[in-house]
């Protein structure tokens, strides 16, 4: 019988995204275990899902540490301690070293709300709003030492309407994440997805510079 695919989760907040994943792997969508939670805040909320799925839920207060680097490192060991296939970064509010990039690379993956390589970092729903754009969503990539630079795996595309604010944009957004990032999770675990020479591929081809594509408008 073959192990399952084990998945590490790093949040700092509520873990709604978490919590996405973990309704796929309880309802047999996702060939996987998600082996550890771990959040940079005792707060998050994310960690009472953690335990309510009985997944170890552990904290690294950031703020006890002298460095980032110092960080990081004891974040790199105490998930390589679970021997993850993929690292799944949902709502983890912490810039990474890129040493810590470096060692996970091509099994690190974050979900930005955003439609990469536009709005790059924060306040995303608004900055498109002023822009004027008629269309926004949410983008999978794996994670590159540069700030929300990775290849794209996967995005969800949402409408602009005349009447959505930040606030109501986001929520359309933090529905299609809820979609996509369990399936870039799902293909992770079928050993679908790979990183090559700074290159995302999706069984065995070079997926487009916006990856995989849902129309959710």
């Amino acid at each position: 019988m073959n192990q399952k695919s084990g998945i590490v989760v790093l949040i700092s907040g509520s873990g709604s995204n978490l919590q996405a994943i973990v309704d796929q792997v309880q309802q047999g969508n996702i060939d996987g275990e998600i082996r550890a939670v771990i959040s940079n805040r005792a707060d998050a909320f994310g960690l009472e899902r953690a335990r309510t799925a009985g997944i170890p839920a552990i904290i690294l207060d950031h703020r006890v540490f002298a460095s980032r680097e110092a960080f990081d490192q004891t974040l790199a060991r105490t998930i390589e301690a679970f021997t993850p296939e993929v690292v799944v970064m949902a709502g983890f509010m912490r810039i990474l070293t890129p040493e810590f990039v470096q060692q996970f690379m091509g099994r690190l993956i974050n979900i930005h709300p955003a439609l990469l390589p536009k709005y790059k970092g924060l306040n995303t729903h608004q900055r498109a709003i002023d822009a004027g754009d008629k269309e926004h969503g949410c983008t999978v990539h794996f994670v590159t030492p540069e700030l929300d630079d990775g290849p794209n795996i996967i995005q969800a595309v949402v409408s602009i309407t005349a009447d959505d604010d930040a606030k109501s944009l986001s929520v359309k957004v933090q529905q299609q994440e809820h979609i996509i990032y369990p399936l870039a999770v799902k293909w992770f675990t079928e050993k679908r997805l790979s990183m090559i020479k700074g290159q995302a591929y999706f069984d065995g081809n070079i997926l487009e510079q916006y990856g995989k594509i849902i129309d959710a408008r």
